[in-house]
């Protein structure tokens, strides 16, 4: 796929905004990579992480063995989602403020490559891995044949159910995306509970688009065009109105930050929920609620009442579910390169990726994909939805559909009611004066 490389100064003038906060490993009289006999120096950089996704213990080891291998210090920093694509657009381009090493949603890596924020990998990608990476998060930190930012996790959605609630109700684990509707109907029917199908929850609604062969969008070789309103994307989407009309505890207005506890007792005040769509590292925050010694609540998974299993498809099977995860790069502008490469072969070293597989989190590396499988929180059912999981176009536009949140207003749109072929023709008319940069 023939993507278009833009400067970095039409990176900047992409999103400019006030600098304000952002990491310093750029300062004038920071030490260089060598020294004038060319051995190699110690160097401090910095690494983002987005949100709190990654463990604390992996953190830690990544700091350490850094320190060990470069002999200098490595900062980590956690830029919460939703400041992730500002906080990025602001800092990538300044080579003072700039993060050296930087994590990003899959959904917004081909934003950033098509910009040229990040390093060009291509020489580094059989060392870091190769072929045995996620291929789709590979693409998606692509531009031609050059390999800028590469996978570093990945996880999929899956259904968490109750499963005291479901046999109140006298219902099993359906096997078509139909029976997914109509068990939860059933439930919320007889008030024992329901689904919790987030008005704005894009980013598990697209399965019923992907499971009934739609997409979001197409690609013709020089060109994205949104295809929502394509008869099996409107199928789709009338599926999930149905669903959320019928079975739904959830508002039009509510959105996938809540699905992860959705489950757990106490979380409505209503008709509890009986089911919700989550990725599979929600695991950690849905059981029974108690208090650790420290005052925290904590949930404690109980396997004679929560239990899990893929969504599935249209005619059996397993439907397409949105790939959750992320891709990492080194800033295109960073003062450190040599540093930031170290810590590109720490991340993706075996020790590394085995304990990411050991936290619940997709190694990027799939030869550790049996591990994480056999170790990781629902591994076995979340390896299974991966392998048939799909991407958001790999559009050079595609972060800025998400930062105008066109998607949560078309599917809450849909939630509350509205015609779903009328509304796919509009929000494609939105999508396609975005997600070509």
């Amino acid at each position: 796929m023939k993507k278009t490389t833009l400067s970095a100064a039409a990176f900047v003038a992409a999103g400019a905004l006030a600098l304000a906060g952002c990491s310093s490993s750029g300062d004038a009289d920071a030490s260089a990579s060598t020294s004038a006999t060319g051995a190699a120096q110690a160097e401090d950089i910095t690494l983002w992480l987005a949100g709190t996704d990654t463990p604390d213990t992996l953190i830690d080891y990544l700091k350490t063995t850094y320190n060990e291998e470069n002999g200098g210090t490595l900062t980590v920093e956690q830029i919460g989602w939703s400041d992730l694509i500002s906080s990025l657009t602001t800092a990538l381009p300044d080579s003072a403020n700039t993060p050296d090493v930087a994590e990003i949603g899959n959904t917004q890596a081909a934003t950033f490559t098509n910009v040229g924020a990040f390093m060009d990998l291509t020489d580094m990608y059989d060392e870091l891995g190769g072929d045995s990476l996620l291929q789709g998060f590979v693409e998606a930190g692509s531009v031609g044949d050059k390999v800028y930012a590469l996978p570093y996790y990945f996880g999929s959605r899956m259904v968490f159910y109750r499963k005291d609630l479901y046999a109140a109700a006298g219902v099993s684990v359906p096997t078509t995306l139909e029976e997914y509707t109509q068990v939860n109907a059933a439930m919320k029917a007889a008030g024992v509970g329901g689904s919790y199908t987030a008005g704005q929850d894009w980013r598990s609604g697209i399965s019923w688009i992907f499971a009934n062969g739609g997409d979001i969008a197409t690609y013709d070789g020089s060109t994205w065009t949104a295809t929502l309103e394509s008869p099996e994307a409107v199928k789709g989407m009338e599926m999930w109105q149905e669903l959320f009309q019928t079975s739904s505890v959830a508002s039009s207005t509510d959105n996938d930050s809540t699905a992860y506890q959705a489950i757990n007792d106490g979380f409505l005040s209503g008709t509890p929920a009986a089911s919700t769509l989550a990725p599979n590292w929600a695991y950690w925050s849905l059981g029974d609620l108690s208090q650790n010694d420290a005052g925290d609540t904590v949930a404690t998974w109980n396997d004679d009442k929560f239990g899990a299993y893929a969504l599935p498809g249209v005619d059996g099977g397993i439907a397409p579910v949105f790939a959750g995860g992320s891709n990492i790069g080194i800033s295109a502008t960073t003062t450190h390169p040599e540093g930031a490469k170290t810590l590109m072969r720490i991340i993706f070293s075996e020790a590394y990726q085995t304990m990411l597989a050991e936290n619940g989190l997709g190694p990027a590396n799939l030869d550790y994909a049996d591990q994480y499988a056999s170790v990781a929180a629902m591994g076995d059912i979340a390896l299974e939805a991966a392998q048939s999981a799909k991407l958001t176009p790999a559009a050079p536009g595609w972060a800025a559909v998400e930062e105008a949140s066109l998607m949560e207003q078309y599917f809450q749109a849909v939630a509350e009611g509205g015609d779903v072929a009328s509304l796919a023709a509009e929000y494609d008319t939105k999508i396609d004066a975005l997600i070509n940069g």
